[in-house]
């Protein structure tokens, strides 16, 4: 395999962490201009209209996070510019933390929706608080230089971070029940998460070749 072809592959796992991205992305953004807008309130908006400031904080640090943070598992990238790693990783440690406690606010405070039920809610809980304690555990594992502990749990953050976009693939299914509540919508929402973190357990046990010994 030439080098050029090994560059290539490096590159595919980033590129689908940002496609996968693209549509939570986009909506949110459409929910920014929604707020910025004359757009009518509704029951299903008028929260945000309400107290807009802890959704856009959201938006904003989550698509940084994502976007900025499938680079981040790009071997190429890191070895051509070990500092651009570093430096990222600076801006990403607060960004992924403020994304999941303004997302922990707001689960705790914006009215729940239509088919937002009691499950949702404690998954959305147990969600934002292990994506928070995981960016933590990463942290300080890099200040204490233990590389492998560092790497395994910000893959277990940046997973649950992603949550949305394989949601986006979890939830139109649905659509072919006859009749779905907030039971079925809390199953899929919740194994969207459940997805992404199998799969980053996964490849920090497997592709990483990291003894299951040093990762918690």
């Amino acid at each position: 395999m030439t080098s050029n072809s090994s560059s290539k592959n490096e590159w595919l796992v980033p590129s689908l962490l940002i496609l996968l991205s693209v549509v939570p992305i986009l909506a949110g953004i459409e929910r920014v201009i929604e707020l910025s807008s004359d757009t009518e309130v509704t029951l299903e908006n008028s929260q945000y209209f309400e107290a807009p400031a802890p959704v856009v904080i959201h938006i904003i640090t989550v698509s940084f996070y994502c976007i900025l943070g499938a680079l981040q598992f790009s071997p190429v990238l890191r070895r051509r510019n070990l500092s651009w790693h570093r430096i990222a990783g600076r801006f990403l440690i607060p960004c992924g933390l403020v994304a999941a406690l303004s997302g922990l606010w707001m689960t705790q405070f914006y009215p729940p929706s239509e088919n937002d039920g009691l499950i949702l809610y404690w998954i959305r809980m147990l969600v934002g608080t292990g994506m928070a304690l995981s960016i933590c555990l990463g942290f300080i594992a890099i200040r204490r230089r233990e590389i492998l502990r560092h790497r395994a749990w910000m893959a277990r953050g940046y997973a649950l971070g992603l949550g949305a976009g394989t949601q986006v693939l979890m939830l139109p299914p649905l659509l072919l029940l006859p009749n779905y509540g907030k039971l079925e919508v809390a199953l899929a929402m919740g194994a969207g998460w459940a997805i992404n973190l199998a799969v980053a357990e996964w490849i920090i046990r497997t592709k990483w070749n990291t003894n299951a010994a040093v990762l918690m």
